[in-house]
């Protein structure tokens, strides 16, 4: 099981930031990316800064933005490992998947909490890696449905070999229950970065 501390914020300075206070910890960072057409919030959202990032944690990114066909391509950057996407934000999301392989890329879906977990389940194949949302995209610090467990598990019973992560409201206190469900890994943002000791916050959730 891996954590993988995510990254919520307004500015690419504050993304930078936080990247240097996990990287001794970490081997992966999670960056959100909203631009109001996907979402009703806005925060960093300019690929063209990661450019300019020095960072020796592979990056993932959660691209929250509507046409995403038009857009991938500005994202498809040689330091980016994984991205994911929704299906709802997608008129062709092979289009999507094949951009992302094309570009050593690893493609993921997310899959908000109003969002099908089957219709997302028909790319078993073309993509591997598939990430729950436990809360609705947007802001940080919102409390994970009870739902997300009985959708883990459903995921998981269907596609046994799929990576399945988790994002949103995952904490010391819900941790063990999604793993149990079938989870591999966890994205974390508050119970990271508002506890007073980096370190341990992630020991901790790892524990």
């Amino acid at each position: 099981m891996i954590i993988i501390p995510s990254i919520n914020t307004d500015s690419f300075e504050e993304v930078k930031e936080k990247i240097k206070l996990i990287e001794p910890y970490v081997s992966w960072v999670h960056l959100d990316v909203a631009d109001g057409t996907f979402t009703k919030n806005t925060i960093w959202h300019n690929a063209r800064d990661l450019n300019f990032l020095e960072t020796n944690l592979n990056i993932e990114v959660h691209l929250m933005i509507d046409d995403i066909e038009r857009r991938i391509n500005d994202w498809l950057l040689p330091n980016v490992k994984r991205i994911f996407f929704h299906l709802n934000a997608s008129r062709d999301p092979d289009f999507v998947i094949e951009q992302c392989k094309k570009n050593n890329i690893e493609p993921g879906i997310a899959i908000s909490p109003d969002e099908s977990w089957t219709k997302a389940a028909h790319f078993k194949g073309k993509v591997n890696i598939f990430q729950i949302l436990g809360v609705s995209p947007g802001p940080a610090g919102q409390k994970a449905t009870e739902e997300t467990f009985e959708k883990i598990k459903e995921m998981r019973k269907f596609c046994p070999s799929c990576i399945i992560e988790v994002d949103g409201g995952m904490n010391k206190e819900n941790i063990k229950k999604v793993v149990e469900a079938g989870a591999d890994i966890i994205v974390a943002a508050s119970a990271i970065f508002n506890s007073n000791n980096i370190k341990e916050a992630i020991h901790a959730l790892e524990r």
